[in-house]
Order: C-alpha cells, then sequence, then structure tokens
C-alpha cells in the first residue's frame, strides 16, 4: 500500500517511509509524511488494502456471535469498498460518515451509537496507540493494541502503550485476546 502511495505522490518507496517513520516518532498527524497532499480521495479504491488475516479475524469474531466492525480515518467513499470486501453483518464507519476523526472522542461515540453497545461490552483493535488504544480507553472500551505496521512498530515502545488491555502481533492473536477479555 505504502508503494502505492509513494507513486502517488511521486517519490521513493524509502523516502515516503523515512517521512513517515519521522513522522510517527514526532508524534505529528500522519499527513505531514506527505507534505499536506491529500493522498486517499473518495473513489482511491487502488490504495486500499486489507491484511489478509482481517477477513478471517472477522469471521471468528461473528461466528462467536459478537457485533463486529471497521472504522477509521477515511474518506465516505472507503466504507462502500470495505462492505465489498467484508460482506454482509460487519458494521462499517468512516470519519467522514461520523463527523470526528480520530481521536476525537466524537469517533468513538459514534461507533458506540452504531454497535449498540455499552463502552465496557466494546473491544477496539488498533494499530496506534494515539489514534485507537487512548482515545477507546477512555471512553471505558477494551482494547486490544496490534503491534504491526510503521505505527504498531513505533508505538509499540511508548509508555502509553501499556494502557492496551492486551499487545498481539496480528489478527488471529487479536481474535483470541478479544475471547479472553
Amino acid at each position: 500500500m505504502f508503494e502505492r502511495w509513494a507513486e502517488r505522490l511521486g517519490v521513493e518507496h524509502a523516502v515516503l517511509l523515512s517521512r513517515l517513520r519521522a513522522t510517527i516518532e514526532r508524534r505529528e498527524h500522519q499527513r505531514a509524511a506527505f507534505s499536506g497532499a491529500d493522498v486517499i480521495g473518495e473513489d482511491d479504491h487502488e490504495l486500499y488494502e486489507l491484511y489478509p488475516d482481517a477477513v478471517p479475524c472477522l469471521e471468528r469474531l461473528r461466528a462467536a456471535g459478537l457485533v463486529v466492525g471497521v472504522a477509521g480515518n477515511q474518506p465516505r467513499g472507503a466504507e462502500a469498498w470495505l462492505r465489498e470486501q467484508l460482506g454482509p453483518g460487519v458494521l462499517v464507519a468512516s470519519s467522514a460518515s461520523l463527523g470526528a476523526e480520530k481521536p476525537s472522542p466524537a469517533f468513538f461515540r459514534g461507533l458506540l451509537e452504531l454497535a449498540g453497545l455499552p463502552p465496557a461490552r466494546v473491544a477496539y483493535i488498533g494499530d496506534r496507540v494515539d489514534n485507537d488504544v487512548v482515545p477507546a480507553a477512555a471512553l471505558g472500551m477494551r482494547t486490544v493494541f496490534v503491534r504491526r505496521g510503521p505505527w504498531g512498530v513505533i508505538h509499540g515502545d511508548w509508555p502509553e502503550a501499556d494502557r492496551a488491555d492486551a499487545r498481539v502481533d496480528d489478527l488471529d492473536a487479536a481474535a483470541e485476546a478479544v475471547f479472553s477479555l
């Protein structure tokens, strides 16, 4: 995915990854790594990508009778693509449809409303401490931190990562963690 973003920006893949790492380490908004460019638009489906274990994880959780969902800081157009990839029975939301961007509490309150569940009954899985773990935990959700991808690897060393109820390396382990919370 980052190779496609680099191509879109007209920079080498290694340059983009260096910018991204520096941005994460400085705790800046991810847009700083993209030089303010609007990288993903409404219909840029070729820039979207799911981890290979995402769908099996969601299916496993859903088969156990849990309400499952996927949400992120994305344009509204990403929702249709996600619904296509994930199939029926998965709640899908974006920052655009929720009217708030992570880490805003309004984003997470919107998810709780969509799920129709109280915070204590929700396990939020994410690969970012700043945008996922800390704000979800602040609202009383259980949290699973996935140490994967640029943010997950770097954030794994942040003291705030200790706020997560579980720390895992992939989504199979995340599903296990949800079952044990």
